[in-house]
């Protein structure tokens, strides 16, 4: 049986044909707590496959919580077997020793995700909470919310880092025709 083709329309008028749905995985990073969301994308139609956190012990050195990141993301991105992944880029923290570490965390997920075949993509906050609900500086209950209708689910995804990462990988989706594959 022959399957349904998808156009694609991309600005400067390029057109691309596919029929197969597009598994993306978003990153919410951290150190203590890391929110991972699946989505599935098929032409403009989003579904959701799996969100959830990794949380590592705050009773142990970073090291130990890098590698739990590290193992953690490898048994997801071969559960979920994404094609691309959207990490959520650092923006701004107060704090320099959180953000350091926050900054190891993602360079452990973008090492996993290299080795793995992932094509890497990065968005500030602000740009995904404009891709998801068109308003950048969103509230955090707004933007679960657009993500419950979204994805068609019956309650609004928590925690909130799984939240946040859901809307990476959707925001991906929405602003994957800018890039050339």
């Amino acid at each position: 049986m022959k399957r349904p083709f998808f156009l694609e329309y991309l600005w400067g008028g390029c057109v691309y044909i596919h029929n197969k749905a597009i598994t993306i995985l978003g990153i919410d990073p951290g150190y203590g707590r890391v929110g991972f969301g699946v989505i599935k994308l098929m032409g403009n139609k989003f579904s959701h496959t799996a969100h959830g956190v990794i949380e590592t012990s705050k009773k142990k050195d970073l090291p130990y919580r890098l590698n739990e990141i590290f193992e953690s993301i490898i048994e997801i991105i071969r559960q979920y077997n994404p094609e691309e992944i959207s990490i959520e880029r650092l923006f701004f923290f107060k704090n320099v020793t959180t953000a350091l570490a926050v900054s190891e965390a993602r360079g452990v997920i973008q090492l996993v995700s290299f080795r793995e075949g992932l094509k890497i993509f990065e968005y500030t906050p602000f740009e995904i909470k404009q891709a998801v609900t068109g308003n950048g500086r969103a509230e955090k209950g707004q933007m679960q919310r657009v993500l419950k209708m979204f994805l068609g689910l019956q309650a609004t995804p928590k925690p909130d880092d799984a939240a946040d990462a859901l809307a990476a990988a959707i925001c991906h989706a929405n602003s994957r025709s800018s890039y050339k594959r």
